[in-house]
């Protein structure tokens, strides 16, 4: 029983019901790399790859972060500010999760065995740059971008061409862009601590037109992916779905109410990742 609780705790310091913002991406690229659905091997050594990568990230941000999220009253609760998890607890994690991607990463096609630091540099430096440079939003879009670039190339062992780039790009934009509206809450403690983000240097209401400008462009590079691949009617429907949602996610969020920041951030960014997945899986297969 203490040991499930302790689990459970650990999985919830490290947000790892947020892998859903991750893994449909890193599926498309798998399933538009594989023309449908890949071998069970393929499909089972990606996703531990990105399950070992993300909570190594996660465990990291944690550990960098502890004396901030100590002094804001947003994450002062959370499991290792109280003290839930341990310090050590949270770098054998990091360790076990950082072991897990380079073994999977081993079992995948050869050119994954060249590429790993593209992945892992920017997650491990991630933490790092908001005390010293507002571009920290677009950091953390490159580590969600890569996903679908890696799962292209442990599927197919090739370069990702000019599409899945694209993917990689609105996927970056898309995280950006959601990321700035979520900074905002912290707007006041960041701006005391001296920390670094597009709110604090831009103000609030700027951020907000800029996440707007960011998601538009999430909505074309996705309609460049579908004229790449020649995806069809299904996918636009799909892309049109999500336009809308992130039409919907910038309204419900205004700089003088931030209340609804949460259901922005969770709910509906759920459905992004899990529609474009969904609408390009249904485009390659009928």
């Amino acid at each position: 029983m203490v040991f499930t609780k302790k689990i459970k705790t650990i999985l919830e310091m490290i947000k790892f019901e947020h892998t859903v913002f991750a893994l449909p991406f890193a599926y498309l690229g798998m399933v538009i790399g594989a023309g449908g659905f890949p071998n069970l091997s393929t499909f089972l050594w990606i996703t531990l790859a990105m399950v070992g990568a993300r909570s190594y990230a996660m465990a990291l941000n944690r550990l960098f972060d502890l004396d901030i999220d100590k002094k804001n009253p947003r994450t002062s609760s959370w499991a290792l500010p109280r003290g839930l998890v341990t310090v050590k607890e949270t770098i054998a994690l990091s360790i076990v999760s950082v072991a897990l991607f380079f073994i999977s990463v081993y079992m995948l096609p050869s050119l994954c065995h060249k590429l790993w630091p593209v992945v892992l540099l920017p997650m491990t430096f991630y933490p790092l740059i908001k005390r010293f440079s507002y571009l920290s939003h677009f950091l953390l879009g490159l580590c969600l971008g890569l996903a679908p670039l890696g799962s292209w190339v442990a599927t197919t062992n090739t370069l990702p061409p000019p599409g899945i780039l694209a993917l990689g790009l609105g996927v970056m934009f898309w995280t950006a862009g959601f990321d700035i509206i979520y900074s905002c809450q912290d707007y006041n403690f960041d701006k005391t601590e001296g920390l670094h983000s597009i709110p604090v240097h831009f103000g609030i209401k700027k951020a907000l037109r800029f996440s707007k400008i960011l998601h538009a462009l999430t909505a074309f590079f996705f309609l460049f992916l579908g004229i790449s691949f020649s995806l069809g009617i299904i996918f636009y429907i799909g892309v049109m779905l999500i336009a809308f949602f992130l039409w919907y996610e910038n309204k419900i969020v205004r700089s003088d109410d931030l209340s609804r920041v949460n259901v922005s951030f969770f709910t509906v960014n759920g459905f992004v990742s899990i529609f474009i997945f969904v609408f390009t899986f249904m485009s390659i297969k009928f």
